[in-house]
């Protein structure tokens, strides 16, 4: 079998396109394939397939994969047509997807690699620059959107992760029922939530049962403007809930412990995490030492009861009995005498009727927190983003659930 039949073979070349010649650079570690068109076939305009008339060819070159260890390019004279209708637009290859200088099978192998690697160790390892790679994964996560379907919301989370250092955020909107990222926002302002609210068909807002997120405000805000009946989707997410009172234990601990210090008392020296750690994942040595710290007269064995009463208090199914039992902690914390728990009370009474929200409606951003620590593990692995564009692009790749591989790919992979 001949160079150019084994390459059309291979490339799956067929009819009006031929492989003309193949060029074989072995001292520049390259081969070079040259496909033509039959100037007998039709030429269709790419936009609506109407028959159209020949007004050029432009010469275009792609990378495609590897022949052996030699670096693969092939290179096509492309005609450009005249359309009555849409003027003149350059015919499609069935290798490539327009505007790409890679072949579609190219660029699937990247997207494979991207998956497991940083796009410099990609660069690194397919001998392409960072802007190439992070082009492919660009036009990857577009190609995605554009596929993906405009479906009903149920219950979604909305959380905020750092883009950079100096409390730089970006806010993540994700599905709890399909488990993907649906969005990432420029940052963490009540405009930025209301521009994908404005985004979102009137009747996927109607849909949505939760909203679960954290306490902030403008999150707040922006969801009771625009969610039809959302003082009774919205709800406080139970792990940010926890990191309120844990915050306001931790501070007990804190200014006790300063204070015994003083006095030569190091009893609570070490016992950070013993106050933060559920006691069932506990050693059997912390456990002891816990056991007789938390029965102590100490004021953060009095904080920490506080937290364990919380931690029993999202069972309830009826709105009604949720509410007494948070009441009933509130005031405990509120009679306390402890300025941080009195603190963490407060917070809480105003927010109370989220938190009942997410009691009943079962709202969590659990699912969310795991997505948020792969953000942080890909941000590491990238050595961190320059612009909040690549950041985003990043985490829809990794994380929106896209159907990323280029059209023609599939189509080959399937034939």
């Amino acid at each position: 079998m001949r160079d150019r039949d084994l390459y059309a073979k291979l490339l799956g070349i067929e009819d009006p396109w031929y492989v003309r010649d193949v060029d074989p650079r072995l001292e520049a570690g390259e081969v070079e394939i040259f496909i033509s068109r039959d100037e007998r076939a039709e030429l269709p305009c790419p936009v609506c397939g109407a028959a159209a008339g020949r007004y050029d060819t432009r010469t275009r070159t792609w990378r495609h994969l590897d022949t052996m260890q030699y670096k693969t390019l092939l290179t096509a004279e492309v005609p450009r047509v005249k359309c009555a209708e849409h003027g003149v637009k350059q015919l499609k290859v069935p290798w490539a997807e327009p505007g790409s200088r890679f072949t579609a099978m190219f660029e699937a192998l990247v997207i494979d690699w991207l998956k497991e690697a940083s796009v410099s160790a990609v660069a690194r390892m397919l001998r392409m620059t960072w802007d190439e790679v992070d082009g492919v994964m660009t036009r990857a996560v577009a190609r995605g959107l554009e596929r993906r379907q405009s479906q009903p919301l149920r219950n979604i989370g909305i959380d905020e992760t750092s883009f950079q250092k100096r409390h730089e955020y970006v806010t993540v909107v994700y599905d709890c029922d399909r488990k993907h990222v649906i969005d990432v926002l420029d940052n963490r302002r009540q405009f930025d939530l209301e521009e994908f609210y404005f985004g979102t068909p009137l009747e996927h807002l109607q849909s949505l049962e939760s909203v679960s997120m954290d306490m902030w405000g403008p999150y707040v805000q922006a969801t009771l403007i625009h969610v039809p009946d959302a003082e009774r989707k919205i709800a406080f997410d139970r792990f940010h809930v926890a990191k309120h009172i844990n915050d306001g234990v931790n501070k007990v601990r804190v200014d006790e412990h300063a204070e015994l210090r003083e006095l030569g008392d190091r009893t609570l020296t070490g016992t950070r995490y013993l106050w933060l750690k559920n006691p069932e994942n506990m050693t059997a040595k912390s456990r002891l030492r816990f056991e007789a710290l938390r029965g102590s007269s100490l004021r953060v064995a009095r904080a920490w009861a506080m937290k364990e009463a919380a931690r029993q208090l999202w069972s309830y199914e009826r709105r009604g009995w949720a509410r007494r039992a948070w009441k009933r902690l509130i005031g405990w914390m509120a009679r306390s005498r402890l300025p941080p728990m009195v603190k963490v009370g407060r917070t809480l009474r105003a927010h109370l009727w989220g938190i009942v929200n997410a009691i009943v409606l079962g709202a969590t951003n659990a699912s969310l927190e795991a997505v948020n620590s792969k953000i942080q593990a890909l941000k590491k692995r990238a050595c961190g983003y320059r612009s909040r564009a690549r950041f985003r692009s990043a985490i829809l790749f990794h994380c929106g659930g896209l159907e990323l591989y280029p059209s023609a790919h599939l189509v080959h992979t399937n034939s």
